[in-house]
C-alpha cells in the first residue's frame, strides 16, 4: 500500500508540514513491515516509533496553537487524544495476534491513515491558517 505525503496534505505551515511528512513516513514504514510479514516484534517496534513520533508531533502542534491563542484548541486536543487511544488499541490488537495480518493492516488504514489524512486536510489546515493570520496580523 503506497502511503505518501502529497500536495493535498500541505497546510502552509512549514513546521507542521515537515512533521506530517515524517509522521506519514513512519506510518508507511509500519504498513510495509506488516505487509512484508516481518513479524510481531518488528511491527511492535514500528508501532512504538509511530507512537513516539505522534506524541512529539502533537505536542509541537499544540504548542503552536497555544502560542497563537487558537480558539479551537480544546477540540483539536481532544482529537489528538482520540488518535493516541487508537494507537493503544492497535497495540492491544497486535498483542492478540501471532503477527500483523491483513485485518491489522486494514485497521491501520481505516483508523490511522484515513483519519490522519482527513484531520490534516481539515483541522490542521485550519490551525495553520489561523497561525499564519496571527503571525502576520501587523501586515493586514
Amino acid at each position: 500500500m503506497l502511503i505518501t505525503f502529497d500536495e493535498s496534505l500541505i497546510t502552509g505551515n512549514a513546521t507542521i508540514d515537515e512533521q506530517h511528512k515524517a509522521l506519514i513516513q513512519k506510518i508507511s514504514d509500519l504498513v510495509t513491515t506488516c505487509e512484508n510479514g516481518d513479524g510481531k516484534v518488528k511491527a511492535i517496534k514500528m508501532l512504538d516509533y509511530l507512537e513516539e513520533y505522534t506524541n512529539f508531533h502533537f505536542s509541537a502542534e499544540e504548542e503552536l496553537q497555544q502560542k497563537a491563542g487558537y480558539p479551537g484548541f480544546d477540540n483539536h486536543h481532544a482529537k489528538h487524544e482520540e488518535f493516541k487511544s487508537t494507537i493503544k488499541e492497535l497495540y492491544e490488537y497486535l498483542e492478540d495476534l501471532e503477527g500483523p495480518n491483513e485485518d491489522f493492516v486494514e485497521k491501520v488504514k481505516d483508523q490511522v491513515i484515513d483519519w490522519l489524512f482527513r484531520h490534516i486536510k481539515s483541522a490542521d489546515r485550519s490551525v495553520a491558517e489561523y497561525i499564519n493570520l496571527h503571525n502576520n496580523a501587523d501586515i493586514v
